[in-house]
């Protein structure tokens, strides 16, 4: 009986030990709760308030993220998508994940997003940042940041760079190579 008393104790013990997070092995796929999905014919997007959007912004593993905020009613968005495509699809076997954070309007997101995504066939992840409040979390993104769109932030556990500006694909490439 006494025998049976330590294993059920040591059992415990090892139960009750504080365990390590699992290692983030697709850490775009493990992204935080979002405070609202949309979905309409096929298409989904995941949307989020900026204190739930924010960890997109600090992911600290061996991959380097390229996180684009734009609109779909924004002209040099709409032509610097392409190259962030081409960006996703070139690197995407390379450590390399491309985020598309929209800023469209929430009461937009059904009628202009989600069409969007779905007439353009988007394969980069979209997600949808629609917290109104931009005052209070543009300067969280990067302190530089007056607001104006296209923005991008490119980072990685050991470098992080924003960009207030359009880019074309050899642009995207030669900021890109200073993080591999």
């Amino acid at each position: 009986m006494k025998k049976i008393l330590v294993v059920c104790m040591a059992l415990g013990a090892l139960a009750c030990q504080k365990k390590e997070p699992a290692v983030d092995a697709d850490p775009v796929a493990t992204d935080p709760t979002p405070t609202k999905v949309y979905s309409k014919d096929g298409v989904s997007v995941n949307s989020y308030d900026f204190k739930a959007f924010e960890p997109l912004l600090h992911k600290n593993n061996d991959t380097t993220y390229v996180v684009n905020f734009w609109a779909t009613w924004c002209a040099p968005c709409i032509a610097e998508l392409p190259h962030f495509e081409k960006l996703n699809r070139d690197y995407k076997d390379k450590k390399v994940k491309v985020i598309l954070a929209s800023l469209d309007f929430s009461k937009q997101v059904e009628s202009n997003l989600l069409p969007f995504i779905k007439n353009k066939n988007l394969q980069s992840k979209v997600v949808h940042l629609g917290d109104p409040d931009a005052n209070a979390w543009i300067e969280k993104v990067d302190s530089t940041w007056s607001g104006a769109i296209p923005a991008t932030v490119i980072y990685n556990k050991t470098k992080r760079n924003f960009y207030e500006q359009s880019f074309t694909y050899e642009q995207l490439q030669q900021e890109l190579a200073q993080f591999q």
